[in-house]
């Protein structure tokens, strides 16, 4: 593992507009609207390196499933850990799509048996923005082949050599 390249990423965030140009202005005065912050998202080099995997434990992502999770059989992914763990690895170009409300197809590995990894592709997991910045992972195939539940503990985390989301049932609460 020592001499392994570190892997490069470029964090993703969103630069906002707050004061307009003067042709945005001349334009406000004009139809006496008032200025709209706007925002774009871009890409910035980051100070420090990206997270480190620690393969023994990589699990970046850890949460608890909920009963809105399990009913409607999509995983929520907070912003931060969204951008952070995931975003930081794709293009400019993937994130944006994903960022503008797009549906952006993701192969999930689950690994919870180890011997036995069992691949969920691109046509039936995808990622999607909520309305909020937080997002989701539409998985219902994999909810329903592991039985998770509410309570259960999953470990996800990106792994940039595949270019997939891993997943792990941790530990599960049975009823």
């Amino acid at each position: 593992m020592s001499d392994q390249k570190p892997l490069l990423s470029l964090k993703k965030t969103f630069f906002y507009n707050f004061f307009p140009s003067k042709a945005e202005e001349e334009d406000c005065k004009l139809n006496n609207t008032p200025h709209v912050v706007t925002r774009e998202l871009i890409e910035i080099r980051d100070i420090d390196p990206p997270p480190k995997i620690n393969l023994e434990n990589p699990w970046q992502i850890k949460k608890n499933i909920t009963c809105d999770e399990v009913i409607v059989g999509k995983l929520m992914i907070p912003f931060f850990e969204t951008f952070e763990y995931i975003l930081r690895y794709w293009t400019l170009d993937a994130t944006k799509i994903l960022v503008n409300g797009c549906d952006v197809p993701v192969g999930v590995w689950d690994v919870t048996e180890e011997n036995n990894p069992k691949k969920y592709d691109h046509g039936s997991v995808f990622l999607r923005k909520l309305h909020n910045d937080d997002f989701y992972l539409s998985c219902i195939k994999l909810f329903n082949s592991r039985g998770l539940s509410v309570g259960d503990e999953i470990g996800l985390y990106w792994d940039p050599r595949s270019s997939n989301l891993m997943f792990k049932l941790l530990s599960q609460v049975r009823a």
